[in-house]
């Protein structure tokens, strides 16, 4: 599960939709895969649009692997009807994951299966690529689109000190951030999320 790895994924996935150029967006992960693929193969991408993650290592501010500790704890009985089962969920996850819309972001993943709840992301695989998740690859050649990169005010993901890095692989790169938005900006402030993306976007 590394970024690499993910990226090709994506091209793949537009190879079998027959897309050859594309507007690329993603957060958090998602973003350093955007990313990724923006570098590796700018022929595929038009332009770029970066979710609240630089191109650097999070690792010194990010709780994620607390969070996917967190969430490999949790227990539901079988036969719980499926809003019981996430209020309880919600419930093992407050200790660890305080924000209450960061939890709700994260039990989006809950799902029921056969009358089991499991979690549709592989949480084994997360934790075992933890250091590829919280790193990002090293790459020379920057990419030569248009790039924004927006952050929730709130959030420390796009720090001042990640400026010089994203400069130097998309020099293009716009960097804005929406006031009042934690880490999961879409979620926050959805209403300008998608203002902020309008306006970057070229016109149709």
């Amino acid at each position: 599960m590394t970024y690499e790895v993910m990226s090709l994924d994506v091209q793949h996935l537009l190879t079998r939709l027959g897309i050859t150029k594309c507007i690329l967006l993603g957060h958090s992960m998602g973003g350093k895969t955007a990313m990724t693929l923006a570098l590796q193969r700018p022929d595929l991408v038009e332009c770029l649009i970066s979710v609240d993650i630089g191109p650097t290592s999070t690792a010194p501010i990010s709780e994620f692997s607390a969070y996917i500790s967190a969430m490999k704890s949790v227990k539901i009985p079988d036969g719980l009807p499926r809003s019981a089962a996430r209020q309880l969920a919600d419930h093992q996850l407050c200790s660890v994951v305080q924000h209450p819309q960061l939890r709700q972001f994260l039990l989006t993943n809950l799902v029921e299966v056969e009358g089991h709840y499991v979690w549709r992301v592989n949480l084994d695989a997360i934790s075992q690529h933890l250091v590829d998740i919280m790193n990002f690859p090293v790459f020379h050649k920057p990419y030569p689109g248009p790039a924004l990169f927006l952050g929730g005010s709130d959030s420390p993901y796009i720090r001042s000190q990640d400026y010089p890095e994203i400069q130097r692989l998309f020099p293009k790169a716009d960097v804005q951030y929406i006031a009042g938005a934690g880490h999961i900006v879409h979620q926050d402030k959805f209403g300008e999320f998608i203002t902020a993306v309008l306006n970057f976007l070229p016109p149709p």
